[in-house]
């Protein structure tokens, strides 16, 4: 009447039209809390009914047997803890089973679901088989166990089924019996053999840190440097490589296998020594070293191999950030010549290194341009990265162009052990679900046999590869799977319907890319093998610093650097001790030279301080004035071959002849045979200083001072000569006259004295 009254013009009083307004806002509210709240009250009213559904934590520690069939009892271990601030009292833990699950989608919906739901976690079977717990205080712990037989589970058709262990009681705030906490898990049904069976492939890979460092020591063995001795406890009993040799020796797995660790492992089996501080200790791991090989040796026997490049290289920061860096690609090929020849060597299997593996399978298609130019005609890819929208799980091998296979691992299988598996509950959990998304696989197309490949974390923890080791336990039976190797996989039968595309570079993961090797570290790489380039040539015995700086350089892109800020420590360490040992190769340095003739020679000291001689090195010596000095009589620049043994030094010696007065700048300089500077120049003086006219002038009238004294002392002797043959003469005359007159008066009285023996006086003459 009202709207009437308004339509037709009446115009109602205040007090109706107030009414009105109030009756209308009264009721919109109910349609305006449904719009406002509807969503979250129906969302609330299907994930958790029972408000105190998430008060008691229940962990489910083990289920055995896993994958029942007829005839088995199921078995249940875990505890319940009270995370409320209230006792539960007359609490029972029960078994709850709910529907088959349709689809792989559903099992991760579930895994992932909180609180109780009743619709769909199902009614707790017969009371006779719950376990009671009368009183549960609050933050305390209870354990129990659930034994069903399978028969009282009222499992029907093959399938998934969700599976929930809730516990039941009531609060002093609740005194009514309600499900207070609850976890879920799932039970893979199959109790006949299907007639098609998925053939499923496990890589199981032995892949580590980089530990070897580039250097080695003096000693004719070479012994090798290690960064630290932390492998030693992967290796140990109940370490991270040890626990998957020998999980894996019991297991259909292909071996997938980083060479560098063989190496590695082979290396400290002799002796070997560890860096500390400034100085290197004595390793002391050899026996556990060599238990390891030979426990590996025995696993892989009779199976498959699969040897990844050596050092495992990181292809996508290959692909992203180094391959715009000259030479960064150089390695990849010899790095999987050397993977195969490290494995037969250490192993005494051939493998097989026709597949790259990149980080998480994640490809673009430059990270598949490198991995062909490593030599691989297959890559290892994951589901996530190369994406199928079919209504089921494809055979893993498919056809990418260019004659490259594309392996696609299962995403949801391959990440299952990710995770803390140290705790019982994560890893039973991881277990379950793992069968069950395999059951699901086989059943989606249960008329058509598929090939499914799992490709887990790159390096798994000892818990992990536990969990993994019992997940193919489970499959044991081999009632929906059979085991297949790698190799089988890339060889099976595309599914035409998969696809065959390629993700572009824009569709890969931010969360690796950031993790990449930079830009810097390919270029540090660049500069090393440059370095190691320019020194080979002149090495006698190059394989001593080759192969130790060339493996190190592999080393330095493995994917295991990924995220680690040592990465650049390493890096610096390898050229670092490689321009060391360059060093000991080099020029003495030598004093300024003046040169007081027309002609001389310029000696050039060349030391080695090496263990090894080197050879095909030319020395150069350059004169930068050729107008006031030449070498060998006209040229600018001399050369002369240089090989030295080790520990030894050699003179090179340069004639050189001066043309005018005055400094001329010398430069010294080695060089490799093929023209390459080697080490840093030398850089002397020679002064010349010319013989001038005054010179000679000067030197003419010495000669002229020396022969004027001789001829004065000759003239002098002569001349006493004379003198005293003269008086000899007149002694003789005199002597003679006195002999003719014998008396006469004036003649002395003849002296008749014995003659006397003292010596003669000074200045005689005596005759004898």
């Amino acid at each position: 009447m009202a709207e009437a009254a308004d339509f037709q013009g009446t115009r109602p009083s205040p007090a109706r039209r107030w009414l009105r307004r109030s009756a209308s806002v009264v009721a919109a509210l109910p349609l305006f809390a449904t719009l406002l709240y509807g969503p979250l009250a129906s969302s609330a009213h299907a994930d958790e009914k029972a408000p105190g559904s998430r008060t008691v934590d229940v962990s489910l520690d083990t289920l055995v047997p896993s994958t029942p069939t007829e005839g088995d009892t199921l078995t249940i271990t875990g505890s319940v803890t009270n995370q409320g601030k209230q006792t539960v009292n007359g609490a029972t833990v029960d078994l709850r089973v709910g529907s088959a699950l349709p689809n792989r989608g559903t099992i991760d919906e579930v895994a992932q679901r909180k609180g109780f739901t009743p619709s769909s976690d199902g009614t707790a079977v017969a009371p006779a088989y719950a376990y009671p717990i009368p009183t549960l205080p609050a933050g305390t712990t209870q354990d129990f166990r659930l034994s069903v037989p399978v028969d009282k589970l009222g499992l029907g058709k093959a399938g998934v089924y969700q599976l929930g262990v809730s516990l039941t009681g009531r609060t002093p705030s609740d005194p009514y019996n309600q499900v207070l906490g609850i976890e879920r898990t799932f039970l893979p049904w199959q109790p006949e053999d299907t007639e098609k069976k998925t053939q499923l492939t496990y890589l199981w890979p032995l892949i580590s840190s980089t530990r070897l460092s580039a250097e080695t020591g003096s000693d004719d063995q070479q012994t090798p440097v290690f960064e630290n001795d932390d492998l030693a406890a992967e290796l140990a009993p109940g370490g991270r490589l040890e626990r998957l040799v020998s999980l894996g020796s019991e297991l259909p797995v292909t071996w997938v296998i980083d060479p560098d660790l063989l190496a590695t492992v082979e290396a400290m089996t002799r002796n070997y020594q560890v860096k500390d501080g400034d100085t290197d200790v004595p390793g002391r791991n050899q026996a556990v070293a060599k238990q390891w090989l030979n426990s590996l040796e025995k696993a892989v026997e009779g199976g498959k191999v699969v040897a990844l490049p050596y050092a495992d290289p990181d292809l996508a920061s290959l692909a992203h950030r180094g391959k715009d860096v000259s030479g960064s690609l150089s390695h990849l090929q010899p790095a999987t010549e050397l993977a195969e020849t490290t494995v037969e060597t250490i192993l005494h299997v051939k493998p097989s290194v026709d597949f790259a593996w990149p980080v998480d399978g994640a490809l673009d298609p430059s990270i598949v341009d490198i991995a062909t130019s490593a030599g691989a005609d297959k890559v290892i890819a994951r589901s996530d990265s190369v994406r199928d929208t079919l209504p089921y799980t494809p055979t893993a091998a498919r056809p990418i162009g260019g004659g490259t296979t594309a392996v696609v691992a299962d995403e949801a299988l391959s990440t299952a052990f990710h995770g803390d598996m140290t705790r019982a509950e994560n890893s039973t959990l991881a277990v379950q679900r793992f069968l069950a998304h395999t059951l699901t696989v086989t059943q989606q197309q249960p008329e058509k046999q598929r090939s499914v490949v799992v490709a887990p974390q790159r390096m798994p923890t000892a818990a992990q590869a536990q969990s993994m080791a019992s997940a193919l336990r489970g499959l044991s039976a081999q009632r929906w799977t059979l085991p297949a190797d790698l190799i089988t996989a890339a060889a099976a039968e595309p599914d035409p319907r998969a696809t065959t595309q390629v993700p572009n570079t824009s569709r890969y993961p931010q969360k690796l890319r950031r993790h990449e090797l930079p830009v810097q570290a390919f270029q540090d790489m660049k500069a090393t093998r440059e370095t190691l380039d320019n020194f080979k040539v002149i090495l006698t015995a190059a394989y001593r610093v080759v192969t130790p700086v060339g493996n190190a350089i592999n080393r330095e892109m493995s994917t295991s650097w990924r995220g680690r800020p040592d990465a650049a420590a390493y890096r610096s360490g390898v050229l670092t001790h490689l321009k060391s040992l360059t060093t000991e190769v080099k020029l003495i340095e030598k004093s300024d030279l003046t040169l007081s003739g027309r002609s001389a020679t310029i000696p050039v000291t060349v030391q080695n301080k090496l263990l090894q001689g080197v050879d095909h090195l030319v020395l150069r010596l350059t004169s930068s004035k050729p107008t006031r000095l030449k070498l060998n009589g006209s040229d600018t620049v001399s050369e002369q071959p240089v090989r030295i043994d080790g520990g030894h030094s050699q003179s090179v010696k340069f004639t050189a002849s001066a043309n005018a007065n005055g400094p001329v700048p010398m430069t010294a300089q080695l060089y490799t045979e093929d023209g390459r500077p080697y080490g840093k120049p030398m850089h002397f003086t020679v002064k010349v200083s010319e013989i001038t006219p005054t010179v000679m002038l000067v030197i003419a009238g010495g000669v002229l001072l020396l022969v004027l004294a001789g001829v004065r002392m000759y003239t002098q002797r002569k001349r006493a000569a004379a003198r005293e043959a003269s008086a000899e003469e007149a002694a003789a005359e005199e002597a003679a006259a006195e002999e003719a007159d014998p008396q006469q008066p004036s003649d002395p009285t003849p002296d008749t004295r014995a003659q006397s023996t003292e010596p003669s006086g000074p200045g005689e003459k005596v005759d004898r």
